[in-house]
C-alpha cells in the first residue's frame, strides 16, 4: 500500500478544491451557516450520515467492540433510534425562524436559555473537534510512518500531526462553511460507504471461523456491562443526538420541512448499516490481525493496512479519513455559528464566521493534547452537551409553553451537576456503588427533575415571540 498516502492527499486535494469551488456562492452570512436554506433531500441526507458518523464510530465503538467482543453490535442502537425520532420532529425544527440550537431555546424560553445551551454546547462541541484533530493525525502517522512529526523530549515532547490536521480542517471549513461541507459530505458519505461495505464483505469472505474462531470472553450477548454500564454507554449518545446542533443546523438548512423529513428517514437506514458495518470490521480486526494493535481504538486502521489488498485497503483509509474530516469541520462550523448567533451579534458577514471558525479551531487544537482516550471523551462530550440541551430542546419543539424558569433552572444545574459529577468521579470522592455511574443519568434526572418542580409550582410564561 505504498502509494496509499498519495491517493489519500490527492483525496484531500479534491475535497479542498471543490470547497473553494463552492466558496464563491457565499454572499451572506447566511449562505456560510445555513447554505442558504437550499439543501436537497439527497443532499441533506449525505450530510446527516457523514456528520453523524465520527471518530465516536470508527474509533469509540471499534475500541469498545475489539475490547468487548459481539456485544458491540447494540451500540448503534442510541443513534439510529434518535434519528427516526428527529425524523418526527424535523419539520417542526425547519420552520423555526432560528440559526442555531441555542437560538431555538432563546426563541422559546429567553435570553438566559440561549445563554446557556450557547456555552454547553462550545464546551462539549470544542472537546468533540479537538479528538477529531487526535484521529486525524493517527491516520497520518501510519499513512507517513517514516515522517516524525515529534519535538521535544520526555513529557514536554509534542506530536505535531494534530497540528497539521487542524490546520487543514479549519482552513477547509472556512473556505465556504455549510455550503462546501454539505457537498464534500455527500462525496465523503459514497467513499465511506464502498470502503466500510467492500471492506467488511472481503473479510468475511476471507474469515475463517474454524482457524480464527470468536473466543468465548467475546461471544457473549448478555452480562458483559451491568444495567448501569448501559446506561453510561448508551444513554450520551442517545441524548447528544435528539438535540444535536449539527443536524438540527442540516434540518434548518433544507429546502423545506417535507425535504427535513426524509432526510432523517433515508438517514436512519444508512446509520444502521454503516455503524454495524464499522463494527463488524472491527470485530474480524479482532480474529483475524496477527498482533494486536498498540491501541484497540485504531483497529479498522490496523485491519485496512493488514488484512486487505492495496486498493480496498487505501480506500477504507480514504473512508476513515472522510469520517473524520467530515465530523470535524460540521462540529467547528456549529461552534462558529453559535458564538456569532448566540454569545455575538448574530449572523453578519461571512468574514466575521471565518474569523470565528479560525479561533475557535485553535482552541480545539489545544484541547487536542489533554487526553488519548477517544470513547471516554466522546462520551462525556455526548454527556455535557446531551443532559443540558436536549431536555430544552425537547420542550421547546414540543411543550413550548412550560415556564421559562423551570427550563433555565434544569439547563443550569444539570450542567453543574455534570461538571461536579465528572469531577467527583476523578478524584474518587464518590461512595463504594456510585464510583460506575457515570455522569449523564445523575445530571439528566438532576435537570429533569428541577424543570418539572418549577414548572410545577410557576406559572406557566407566554412564550416568547422572539429573543
Amino acid at each position: 500500500m505504498e502509494y496509499t498516502p498519495y491517493v489519500v492527499l490527492a483525496f484531500l486535494i479534491g475535497m479542498t478544491v471543490l470547497g473553494a469551488w463552492h466558496a464563491k456562492r457565499v454572499k451572506s452570512a447566511e449562505d456560510f451557516a445555513l447554505a442558504g436554506r437550499g439543501l436537497s433531500g439527497w443532499v441533506l441526507t449525505g450530510t446527516l450520515v457523514a456528520t453523524w458518523i465520527g471518530t465516536g464510530s470508527i474509533f469509540g465503538f471499534a475500541e469498545f467492540t475489539y475490547e468487548k467482543g459481539l456485544v458491540g453490535f447494540f451500540l448503534p442502537i442510541s443513534g439510529a433510534v434518535g434519528m427516526l425520532l428527529l425524523a418526527w420532529v424535523a419539520p417542526r425544527v425547519r420552520e423555526m425562524p432560528a440559526s442555531s440550537v441555542p437560538q431555538i431555546l432563546g426563541l422559546r424560553f429567553g435570553r438566559p436559555a440561549q445563554v446557556l445551551g450557547a456555552v454547553a454546547l462550545l464546551g462539549a462541541y470544542l472537546i468533540i473537534v479537538s479528538y477529531q484533530y487526535r484521529a486525524g493525525a493517527a491516520v497520518a502517522e501510519r499513512l507517513f510512518p517514516g515522517v516524525n512529526l515529534t519535538f521535544g523530549e520526555g513529557d514536554s515532547a509534542r506530536n505535531m500531526w494534530p497540528v497539521l490536521f487542524a490546520v487543514f480542517v479549519i482552513l477547509y471549513t472556512a473556505l465556504a462553511g455549510l455550503v462546501s461541507v454539505a457537498i464534500t459530505d455527500v462525496v465523503n458519505g459514497v467513499v465511506m460507504s464502498i470502503g466500510i461495505l467492500f471492506g467488511l464483505s472481503l473479510l468475511l469472505m476471507d474469515w475463517d471461523s474454524a482457524t480464527q474462531p470468536i473466543p468465548e470472553t467475546h461471544a457473549k450477548i448478555s452480562g458483559v456491562l451491568s444495567g448501569i454500564g448501559w446506561i453510561n454507554v448508551l444513554l450520551p449518545g442517545f441524548l447528544l443526538i435528539l438535540g444535536d446542533a449539527n443536524l438540527m443546523q442540516r434540518f434548518l438548512a433544507a429546502k423545506n420541512p417535507a425535504t427535513a423529513k426524509r432526510a432523517a428517514l433515508s438517514a436512519f437506514v444508512g446509520l444502521v448499516i454503516l455503524e454495524s458495518a464499522i463494527i463488524g470490521l472491527a470485530m474480524m480486526g479482532k480474529l483475524m490481525l496477527p498482533e494486536a494493535p498498540v491501541n484497540s481504538a485504531h483497529v479498522v486502521i490496523d485491519t485496512a493496512f493488514q488484512l486487505m489488498p492495496p486498493l480496498l485497503g487505501t480506500l477504507l483509509a480514504a473512508a476513515v479519513v472522510a469520517i473524520i474530516i467530515s465530523t470535524a469541520d460540521s462540529f467547528l462550523l456549529a461552534c462558529s455559528t453559535t458564538a456569532a448567533t448566540d454569545l455575538g451579534g448574530g449572523l453578519t458577514t461571512p468574514k466575521k464566521q471565518r474569523t470565528l471558525v479560525i479561533v475557535l479551531g485553535l482552541i480545539a487544537l489545544a484541547l487536542a493534547f489533554t487526553s488519548d482516550a477517544f470513547f471516554d471523551v466522546a462520551l462525556y462530550a455526548y454527556t455535557l452537551y446531551g443532559v443540558t440541551i436536549t431536555p430544552a430542546m425537547i420542550c421547546a419543539l414540543l411543550f413550548p409553553k412550560v415556564a421559562r424558569q423551570a427550563v433555565v433552572w434544569g439547563m443550569a444545574l444539570g450542567l453543574i451537576f455534570s461538571l461536579a459529577w465528572k469531577a467527583a468521579l476523578e478524584a474518587r470522592w464518590l461512595p463504594e456503588g456510585w464510583s460506575d455511574v457515570e455522569a449523564v443519568l445523575p445530571a439528566l434526572v438532576v435537570n429533569v427533575a428541577v424543570l418539572l418542580i418549577v414548572n410545577a409550582t410557576s406559572p406557566s410564561s407566554p412564550t416568547k415571540k422572539g429573543a
